[in-house]
């Protein structure tokens, strides 16, 4: 073994000792775009080619902060446009907040949207460290919108029925007893 020659066997991400926040974002993202890929795994027609679509986007917005800017206008418009898609089907599905449950497809796309949300807090923290596009922040928002509507969208296609969630903490008057 050559100690002295940098083998990069040994080396899974090379910025793993800087400081800044961009790591931390590029890890979460790299971590959404595999969660992605899993549930692109567990799909089919439709919904998996916006997957892989979505998986590549995950990628361009994780690049998007250290190297060139990688999401565009149009993307953030394909993005809106696919979002629209899913919930012109699952609109009476989405109205209140739901259990993130389902099928299994449903649950891992459940899992998605809560990756791209701690992706949208590590921008942030990127963002108290250097100038981000606010482009970026309205492209990974919307991602974790779309995972969701399509969560819900897949147990539809299946069948599952989504279960509401009532809050305890939320809703509730001063009085403490919940309105109606």
């Amino acid at each position: 073994m050559n100690v002295g020659k940098k083998d990069f066997r040994y080396i899974c991400y090379p910025y793993m000792r800087e400081s800044q926040s961009t790591v931390d974002f590029e890890i979460r993202t790299d971590s959404l775009a595999t969660r992605i890929g899993q549930a692109c795994s567990l799909t089919e027609g439709t919904v998996r080619e916006d997957l892989l679509y979505l998986c590549e986007m995950a990628y361009h917005l994780n690049g998007s902060v250290r190297g060139e800017m990688a999401i565009s206008l149009q993307d953030l418009q394909r993005l809106s446009d696919l979002y629209d898609t899913y919930v012109n089907d699952v609109e009476e599905e989405i109205r209140t907040f739901l259990l993130p449950q389902g099928c299994y497809a449903a649950t891992v796309l459940h899992t998605c949207r809560s990756e791209a949300k701690k992706s949208v807090r590590a921008l942030h923290k990127v963002s108290l460290e250097q100038k981000v596009d606010n482009l970026l922040f309205k492209y990974a928002h919307l991602l974790a919108n779309v995972l969701f509507v399509m969560a819900v969208y897949v147990n539809k296609c299946e069948g599952v029925k989504e279960i509401p969630f009532i809050s305890k903490s939320y809703g509730r008057s001063k009085s403490g007893k919940g309105e109606q």
